[in-house]
């Protein structure tokens, strides 16, 4: 048993910890699994709780919502971590869910961090959820497939919440400036713009917004009359350095992103650096950077330099691991090779005409000599029929047409001379003119 202290009750919890929504409406966010009429939510309410991974970033509500389930479940309800649990605690735990199973007592199991489980670990779950002796809740911030064992993970229904939207965020200040339990009982004076920032620098993690709310309503001027005014001068000093410039539209937002992917199609490494600082030192998340420029390494360059999309998500994966501020030096290398590159939109102006034609026919049928005859029926309606298998050809290629009748002439990918696309353009037009002959 934990002894307490004797000033236990006089440390004040945390803003995020005392504002942690008790139920669904409290809960910002995750419109999609919780609105009105939507299945996490129906399942929440007529307490019909099954296996379910939570899957999400930092501070968007996984532990809440188990907590949630827990204050609504008749369930008994069991709070695991996967950061100090062993094998043995596991195993008592379900040895105690499977004596309360044979009395008709249901038991939840929420397991934190569930990713930081080894397979041993994860593995002793895996009977004791089969047999419905336990219903286990995970949260993870790490993608299911690759860290939690296929066997479990089958047995579970992954949901996936996402960041908090910016009026998600700003809507949850709010509430925090007028609860009792954040900063009711006193005056606070903070501006529309202010919140909008802090909502920004939050990046749709509740947590953050919270914590840095508290930062900055702790470090506010105080008036004469005892309110609280938080200023920008305030802002910046608690997160550390300057805020972007950003309204209400994040207008600067999508300016300097757009300088940074405009200098980088100019071939301009300078200007692209110079982008890139601007936003990082404002406090950019570097994961949206590397998602752009991972994005650019296809729109832009494509199959002119088939590496840069290797140097992009490398970059990403970099971010995601070490995270700031040591990724600054990762992403100045891959803006740097992007603008180095030569660049082709080939592949984006291919997809897009293609868009505009699969949009248009939609009800085109796939041509029944690229159909695949799995059944005896299928093969009697001639799916299949006049098939040509390129492999059994001495060129490694046929005449059989793959598009649509009504678009059998049409040319999407038209590529250019830069770089390796030169070869490719080549090789293409090798490949038209044969099937000419033909």
């Amino acid at each position: 048993m934990e002894q307490m202290s004797l000033f236990e009750n006089e440390v004040p919890q945390p803003l995020a910890a005392r504002l942690r929504p008790q139920t669904l409406d409290e809960f910002a966010g995750q419109k999609h699994l919780l609105g009105e009429g939507m299945v996490l939510r129906r399942l929440i309410e007529s307490d019909q709780i099954s296996s379910m991974i939570f899957w999400g970033p930092p501070g968007v509500g996984k532990t809440t919502l188990a907590r949630i389930i827990a204050n609504r479940t008749k369930a008994e309800f069991i709070d695991f971590s996967a950061v100090t649990s062993g094998i043995k605690d596991i195993r008592a735990v379900m040895q105690n869910a499977e004596e309360g199973r044979k009395y008709g007592r249901k038991t939840i199991v929420f397991v934190d961090e569930i990713h930081r489980f080894n397979k041993a670990q994860q593995d002793a779950f895996l009977p004791f959820v089969e047999k419905g002796s336990i219903i286990l809740i995970g949260a993870t911030t790490e993608n299911p497939s690759f860290e939690v064992n296929g066997a479990l993970l089958s047995r579970c229904k992954v949901f996936v919440l996402k960041a908090l939207e910016k009026d998600d965020v700003v809507g949850l200040l709010k509430r925090a400036l007028k609860d009792e339990r954040g900063f009711g009982s006193q005056q606070v004076n903070i501006s529309e713009d202010i919140l909008d920032k802090l909502a920004y620098f939050s990046n749709g993690d509740a947590r953050t917004a919270l914590s840095t709310l508290e930062m900055v309503v702790l470090n506010g001027e105080i008036n004469f009359d005892g309110s609280i005014t938080v200023t920008e001068n305030v802002l910046e000093q608690c997160i550390s350095k300057k805020s972007l410039l950003y309204d209400k539209n994040g207008e600067e937002h999508y300016n300097l992103i757009s300088a940074l992917h405009k200098s980088m199609r100019n071939s301009d490494p300078d200007a692209a650096v110079y982008w890139l600082a601007r936003m990082l030192e404002a406090g950019e998340d570097p994961l949206y950077v590397a998602r752009r420029v991972t994005r650019f390494a296809s729109e832009d360059i494509g199959l002119a330099d088939t590496n840069a999309l290797n140097v992009a998500v490398n970059a990403y994966q970099a971010c995601h691991y070490i995270g700031m501020p040591e990724c600054t030096v990762h992403l100045t290398e891959a803006v740097v090779y992007m603008a180095m590159a030569p660049k082709s939109n080939a592949l984006y102006a291919a997809y897009e005409t293609a868009k505009l034609d699969a949009i248009k026919s939609m009800a085109e049928p796939v041509p029944l000599q690229i159909r695949n005859a799995v059944t005896g029926l299928m093969k009697d309606l001639n799916y299949g029929k006049g098939y040509q298998y390129a492999h059994d050809y001495e060129e490694k290629l046929t005449r059989m047409s793959c598009l649509p009748e009504n678009i059998a002439d049409r040319e999407y990918y038209i590529p250019t001379e830069e770089g390796n696309e030169g070869k490719i353009k080549a090789r293409l037009k090798e490949i038209k003119e044969w099937k000419k002959q033909k």
